[in-house]
């Protein structure tokens, strides 16, 4: 696709979403992509301060099912793309990622919270510490899962999101262009 012909595209996005990534946001993104056009490229512009990664990796798997039948789908990264913003940004290729001017992306370790209360006999406390064991473990290979599609195609190697991720990567838009995070600034 030309220059002339992605600007056009991309100013136009057939879906919008704006807010915290959700279950709300989820819904909307279904209800927008059922009213959307069934041909030709679709845009779809996101701007949250992040949210339920697990509804952004749901999104993302949304696009990649269209994608895999044949339809060409952008991403347009609007004001800010944190968090679940990031995760869903994963789930296109690099040549499909757009951010507008003075955007900026988030990238960080995924958050627990959890509070462990032992009560019983012996073996169910066990049994409860290694249930939240699993659960920990099971976030850490998603969470690089979900990195590894977030750098594959760019110039910054795994390792490296893996050592900026704990303490906030904060990623400009121009900046993302650089290390071809995305395929171009509009």
């Amino acid at each position: 696709m030309d220059d002339d012909k992605r600007q056009a595209v991309l100013t136009a996005p057939q879906l919008r979403l704006v807010g915290t990534v959700d279950e709300a946001m989820y819904a909307e993104f279904r209800n927008q992509l059922s009213a959307a056009p069934t041909d030709g490229p679709l845009v779809i512009a996101l701007t949250t301060l992040g949210g339920n990664p697990e509804v952004a990796r749901a999104m993302a798997d949304d696009v990649r099912l269209l994608r895999d039948a044949g339809r060409t789908i952008h991403f347009l990264g609007k004001a800010a793309v944190y968090s679940a913003g990031a995760t869903f940004m994963a789930g296109f290729s690099v040549a499909n990622r757009f951010l507008t001017r003075n955007s900026t992306l988030l990238v960080h370790e995924r958050q627990l919270t959890k509070t462990i209360e032992l009560s019983g006999p012996l073996r169910t406390c066990t049994a409860q510490l290694k249930a939240a064991l699993n659960e920990i473990e099971q976030s850490i290979i998603i969470e690089e899962q979900g990195f590894r599609l977030f750098v594959e195609g760019s110039k910054v190697e795994f390792e490296e999101l893996q050592r900026k991720a704990p303490d906030n990567w904060y990623i400009p838009a121009d900046k993302a262009k650089k290390l071809a995070l995305i395929a171009e600034v509009i």
